[in-house]
């Protein structure tokens, strides 16, 4: 095929959203049939149209390209058996037969598997996606289809977000939450059967620290730590080493009882929470209810939560004291009772 044909292919594709990688060769060294600007298109299933050499490089070209598609990476690729002095990336393979040759190839995959999903509805999960595309990182709306996870309901249905999250075959999951309620919904993540080495991909808060406030600057310090996983250079914070090594779900059922005061989760570092007392809030307006955690009035026709129990009802304004009025219902039942 020429590469008008190639490209004319590449169209086709494109249209039918297809996935599949450009491979380009961007240095041929004799003895070799490769020359440069020499062009392949490679389909995910392996199928390659077009030429970039002999059949000693092809079985080494289709799975690189496999693999940029898999992973939605473009990777540059030297295949040789000369004894070259390696060089930052540029991945080295050895040929598959005795020529001393060698062939470097770009390899852009397009249509490929999304790098990010989003989850949430709130304006730091509408900042992260614009910050994204202008980033040009690849998004997608399936966890499933994602290398990236980035939970951002902020106490808006932060437990399915972040199960469907965890679920998923993405490779790192960071979520927009302090320390302590990340160890919160961990516990919770364990009563629902999701094993240690998925929740050890949870890294919370998403990004660094730099004081964040707003829902633009909350965004930003994300994506950075989304884009610190995309290009291989995220550290790991020490509450993700806690979690590989397995923290106690008896330990998390305790920072549940401190998630109620940041149910937002943009800050971190706070002391323990002490027992909770009665909260001397005013009567609530009608059809408002007095959340007996955080001790907020909530409309009750547009409760987050609804929790029965004793055969009364309690509202609840987020996710996060919902979480801790279950730990111990008894305890917040009586708090209503006096206030």
């Amino acid at each position: 095929m020429t590469n008008e044909q190639l490209l004319d292919m590449a169209r086709e594709l494109n249209a039918k959203d297809q996935a599949y990688a450009l491979v380009t060769v961007v240095r041929a060294v004799a003895p070799t049939s490769a020359y440069v600007g020499g062009q392949a298109i490679v389909l995910a299933d392996g199928a390659l149209h077009g030429w970039i050499g002999g059949g000693c490089a092809k079985g080494v070209v289709i799975a690189a390209a496999q693999a940029a598609i898999a992973s939605g990476k473009p990777r540059l690729v030297r295949i040789s058996n000369d004894t070259l002095l390696p060089e930052e990336d540029v991945e080295q393979f050895t040929l598959a037969c005795a020529s001393n040759g060698s062939i470097e190839l770009f390899i852009q995959p397009h249509g490929a598997r999304g790098e990010l999903c989003v989850l949430g509805h709130t304006p730091a999960a509408d900042e992260a996606r614009f910050l994204a595309q202008r980033l040009r990182i690849g998004l997608t709306e399936t966890p499933g289809e994602a290398a990236i996870v980035l939970v951002a309901t902020q106490g808006q249905g932060d437990e399915a977000a972040l199960e469907a999250a965890l679920r998923s075959a993405a490779k790192q999951v960071l979520m927009i939450a302090s320390r302590r309620k990340a160890d919160a919904l961990r516990g919770v993540m364990r009563s629902r059967g999701i094993d240690e080495a998925r929740i050890a991909k949870l890294q919370a808060p998403a990004g660094p620290d730099a004081g964040a406030k707003t829902p633009a600057e909350i965004a930003l310090l994300a994506i950075a730590g989304v884009l610190a996983w995309l290009r291989g250079r995220a550290t790991l914070p020490a509450n993700t080493a806690q979690a590989e090594q397995g923290a106690q779900g008896a330990q998390s059922a305790q920072a549940a009882q401190a998630v109620q005061s940041d149910p937002g989760g943009a800050t971190s570092g706070a002391a323990p929470r002490r027992p909770p007392q009665a909260l001397p809030t005013p009567a609530p307006a009608p059809g408002q209810f007095v959340n007996p955690v955080c001790g907020m009035a909530v409309n009750m026709a547009s409760a987050t939560h609804v929790e029965t129990y004793a055969g009364a009802d309690y509202y609840f304004c987020c996710d996060g004291c919902w979480i801790t009025f279950r730990q111990d219902p008894a305890q917040y039942a009586a708090l209503r009772a006096v206030s």
